[in-house]
């Protein structure tokens, strides 16, 4: 690796972290509403408490936002930085991917105090696998609808995708197992690690029967 790309790659994952640190459900709230959403709901930024406290149709839009966060990083930035070195793209996705989630869940913007990661996670693993993560993504509404716990369907799915990922054949590519690399394992099982202890709030009242429901007033 030369000098110059180091520094390419370098600022794709500065990039990728600043562009996952943005808070779109903070800044939602505050430009829509005139409403700081830390003073509200769960008092997290993130998407869940955006549609809490913001109404369905912002929430919905900070989702994507919050998604769109993950997927620019694993996706884009990884092809754009990686130049003529196709072979870097992979372990670019997976860096870049990481520094997004990073950002999210300790934006510099809010002295390091953000989100959980789930919907950043959901678009760096989209970037990385797509079908798996479709395969996380039904899961979740699944698990959603049957337990009304947005929270168990998230740590559910986020643990279901490295799943999918080291079992589910790539029906684009020959039905290879195109995502069973250790590199995706590893990121995956970390990313699932981290979102669970993000969590841990949520873990604490659902042991307590206090945890919030889909469709019941906070």
């Amino acid at each position: 690796m030369t000098a110059g790309e180091a520094a390419l790659y370098a600022t794709g994952g500065v990039l990728s972290y600043l562009l996952g640190a943005v808070p779109f459900g903070l800044l939602a709230g505050l430009v829509l509403k005139g409403v700081d959403i830390r003073a509200h709901g769960s008092r997290n930024i993130g998407a869940t408490n955006a549609m809490r406290v913001l109404g369905a149709p912002i929430g919905i839009a900070v989702h994507v936002l919050d998604i769109a966060k993950g997927f620019v990083p694993s996706f884009v930035f990884a092809r754009l930085f990686a130049g003529g070195a196709r072979g870097a793209v992979p372990a670019l996705a997976i860096a870049y991917g990481a520094a997004a989630i990073v950002g999210h869940v300790f934006p510099v913007y809010l002295c390091f105090r953000g989100g959980k990661g789930m919907a950043t996670s959901l678009g760096a693993f989209l970037g990385l696998a797509w079908l798996p993560t479709l395969i996380g993504a039904a899961a979740w509404l699944v698990i959603r609808g049957v337990t009304r716990y947005v929270s168990v369907a998230s740590m559910a799915s986020v643990v279901l995708i490295p799943v999918a990922m080291a079992s589910v054949p790539d029906p684009l590519n020959g039905g290879l197992r195109t995502w069973c690399r250790a590199e995706y394992l590893v990121f995956g099982a970390l990313v699932a690690a981290l979102v669970i202890v993000r969590h841990k709030s949520n873990i604490v009242r659902l042991i307590q029967g206090v945890e919030h429901k889909v469709g019941k007033p906070p």
